[in-house]
């Protein structure tokens, strides 16, 4: 990816002091920021489509459970790998490009004491800096959509991967609807959005070594998510706790437009677990 893409990425994602602001918008909400819990930042931490509710199916259809080591590439501000240690037990390594992001989560993870179970470092997917044969589960949901390379995404994630260890994806995908409607919560434009259809990520992945186990098209439950996300914000307005804080102004646009490829059938979603061979 050239340089001029991965700067463009990582400005569409960037919030200039973006955990003073969630920490502003918690205590506007009523909370002690002292002391805050799990449930505390659900409302901004889930940043994917059905938010907490699909990383839960998904760890779930990917066996999670305590001592395993997880790495969550494109770990956000956290709130998957923070969900994976609680719920789980994991010991998780947060990766993401953006180094706001991930000291947004170091912040976060801090606050609801996890520090213990979940470390986050900037870097890129495509080039993850760590050993080989590292991880027992390599996890994404939402990430591959900003990534032009995926063959070495894939190859990256097959080599950190003990053998037989799982990758568990939960990706947008492009689907037969027609050109995607920007702008969209992972990119403003065309020059920074790398959709596959699920043949070529199915093909992508056999082609990196893994045996795909499962394969859930959760299209339809995300897109009724999305029509109620969508119909409250134009109902009540932005509340003031939620991933509107990552996205900036153009939140709104983003919403109607998500909505709208998704009842169109211009993106699809998929819920993968795999096996690296």
């Amino acid at each position: 990816m050239s340089n001029r893409v991965t700067d463009a990425i990582q400005a569409h994602y960037t919030r200039t002091q973006l955990g003073d602001a969630i920490l502003a918008a918690l205590e506007a909400a009523g909370k002690d920021t002292s002391r805050l819990s799990h449930e505390d930042l659900a409302p901004v931490d889930a940043f994917h489509i059905r938010g907490r509710a699909a990383t839960l199916e998904l760890a779930r259809a990917a066996g999670l459970h305590a001592g395993m080591r997880v790495l969550d590439v494109g770990s956000g501000i956290g709130g998957t790998s923070r969900c994976l240690a609680r719920e789980f037990g994991c010991q998780v390594t947060g990766i993401d490009l953006t180094d706001e992001y991930c000291r947004t989560a170091t912040l976060l993870t801090a606050k609801v004491g996890l520090g213990d179970l979940v470390q986050f470092r900037q870097g890129d997917a495509a080039d993850l800096p760590f050993e080989d044969a590292a991880f027992d589960v390599v996890w994404t949901e939402h990430v591959a959509m900003n990534i032009a390379d995926k063959p070495r995404l894939y190859r990256e994630m097959h080599r950190v991967l003990k053998p037989g260890g799982t990758l568990a994806i939960h990706d947008v995908l492009a689907g037969p609807g027609g050109p995607v409607l920007f702008p969209v919560p992972w990119a403003h434009s065309p020059e920074t959005s790398f959709l596959a259809s699920p043949a070529e990520l199915r093909t992508l992945l056999e082609g990196a070594g893994f045996e795909v186990r499962s394969w859930v098209d959760s299209s339809d439950a995300g897109r009724a998510w999305f029509v109620a996300l969508a119909e409250r914000i134009q109902r009540d307005g932005l509340p003031p706790l939620g991933i509107h804080l990552l996205l900036g102004p153009d939140f709104q646009a983003m919403a109607q437009n998500q909505r709208r490829n998704l009842e169109e059938e211009r993106i699809l979603l998929a819920q993968v677990v795999a096996t690296r061979q």
